[in-house]
């Protein structure tokens, strides 16, 4: 039997490879990222691997893919059921865009710590709200309903292979090969004539939305290698002559802890594509929607450190208003330093990152009692702390980095209301629970917490 978890590593290797042969700008981001974590490995040591081994960094990847129906969405989560990737997470990029991504979304992963472990590989998936008023009039959202029922993604036989998977925890041999073939396939660009004029009527009300309805079928949109330092994986592509978008989308690059995400992007290319005209015959034409993103991760927020990160990014956002002539990095960087801890200890201490806390054997033993704080533990050092990785994204990243590559804003009429979508709509629509991923980060402090009181013999669990 194949494991899910080797299913899992064999796809996203087999995806990376295809998406290489498709978007070779895609291979070189892949090299430069190796190039730069190398660098780093070589000039911080044992530091560079303080969030994942260099085992795990470079196998790392997430993807991005777009659907236009429940149904679709329901059948995205079979395939990546298949291997133990569950969804976690909503994301609502019609709010966070200023642009026209008639989208929300949810990030299919890994859930458990041993299997992030072993691959992380992540899918932030995408699916069209064709009910929003704002986007789509009557006629129109008719018209787009009745193209994506009569399309088929994913083929039957890849669906039941799928749940024997889930059901069995894996496959047999020959038929993980076929699983992971008919999988691989499902999202290669099809050669398939896109119909020109009905492209072109949805592009112009969302690029987004022609990219998802305006075909026959799905394809990834990009596969993001993880990288040490993105700032330097930055320069060092504008150096090779590739075009990044004009931002590191996220936390700015500053002294103190990394922190959530931050992604960046070379922008989408111009690729041929056969389109069927009006009359029937087919042309060559370009369509520019997929891109080569790049991620940096970081230490997971609490809440309060989410709504902290949040009222950062007003403030920075007011700061920039005042001062249009400074660079926002820099300012960024200065409203950080002012208000965020500098020290991993201290974003423990202060409750606003995520940790595992594991218990120091070799601290010299006295008549004292350990503390029944998280705080006076690490000062005291009864404890250490191992930050958790942001295994997430950031609907603000996301959507600023789909309208960096956008060729257009589109239209969006603010005069409609807009459908109303969040986690527990969008469970419904794929038929199984989105999962809070706040709740997946307070499990993982919260047991290793229940460790310590138990290692140390506290009365409770450290608060």
């Amino acid at each position: 039997m194949i494991s899910q978890w080797r299913l899992r590593a064999a796809f996203a290797a087999r995806l990376s490879e295809m998406y290489g042969r498709e978007v070779p700008a895609y291979t070189t981001l892949v090299d430069v990222s190796r190039e730069v974590n190398e660098d780093v490995l070589r000039a911080r040591g044992a530091e560079a691997e303080r969030l994942g081994s260099i085992g795990r960094v470079t196998a790392e990847r997430h993807g991005a893919i777009r659907v236009g129906t429940p149904r679709e969405l329901g059948q995205v989560a079979r395939v990546f059921g298949a291997l133990g990737m569950h969804p976690v997470g909503f994301y609502d990029l019609r709010e966070a865009a200023a642009s026209a991504v008639p989208v929300v979304s949810t990030a299919f992963r890994p859930v458990d710590g041993e299997e992030l472990a072993r691959n992380p590989f992540r899918v932030f998936t995408s699916l069209l709200t064709t009910a929003d008023p704002r986007f789509f009039d009557a006629d129109l959202r008719s018209r787009l309903e009745t193209f994506l029922a009569g399309r088929e993604l994913f083929p039957p036989e890849l669906l039941a292979l799928a749940d024997r998977a889930t059901a069995e925890h894996g496959l047999p041999e020959e038929d993980a090969e076929r699983f992971l073939h008919l999988a691989v396939s499902a999202f290669e660009l099809s050669p398939e004539p896109v119909d020109k004029v009905w492209y072109e009527t949805l592009e112009r009300i969302s690029a987004v939305a022609a990219d998802i309805g305006g075909v026959r079928s799905t394809h990834i949109n990009h596969l993001t290698p993880r990288v040490l330092d993105i700032d330097e994986l930055y320069r060092r592509m504008t150096d090779r002559g590739i075009q990044m978008i004009d931002t590191i989308q996220g936390p700015p690059a500053w002294k103190g802890p990394d922190v959530l995400l931050r992604q960046t992007s070379f922008r989408a290319l111009a690729e041929p594509r056969a389109m069927r005209l009006a009359d029937g015959g087919v042309t060559t034409g370009a369509l520019r929607v997929r891109f080569g993103e790049v991620e940096a991760r970081g230490i997971a927020l609490t809440h309060d450190g989410r709504a902290l990160y949040d009222r950062l990014l007003t403030l920075v956002d007011h700061e920039v208003a005042r001062h249009p002539g400074v660079d926002r990095g820099e300012l960024a960087r200065g409203v950080w330093e002012e208000h965020l801890p500098p020290t991993e200890r201290e974003l423990a201490a202060r409750g606003l990152g995520w940790f595992t806390y594991h218990v120091v054997p070799d601290r010299p033993r006295d008549d004292s009692r350990p503390p029944a704080t998280i705080g006076e533990l690490l000062e005291r050092g009864w404890v250490r702390a191992e930050p958790i990785v942001y295994e997430d994204f950031l609907p603000r990243s996301a959507a600023g980095i789909f309208q960096s590559n956008l060729s257009g804003e589109g239209v969006r009429d603010n005069g409609q209301e807009g459908t109303a979508h969040d986690a527990a709509w969008l469970s419904g629509a794929i038929g199984r629970h989105v999962l809070d991923p706040f709740a997946l980060y307070e499990r993982q402090q919260r047991d290793s917490l229940a460790r310590v009181a138990r290692d140390l013999g506290l009365d409770g669990v450290p608060g």
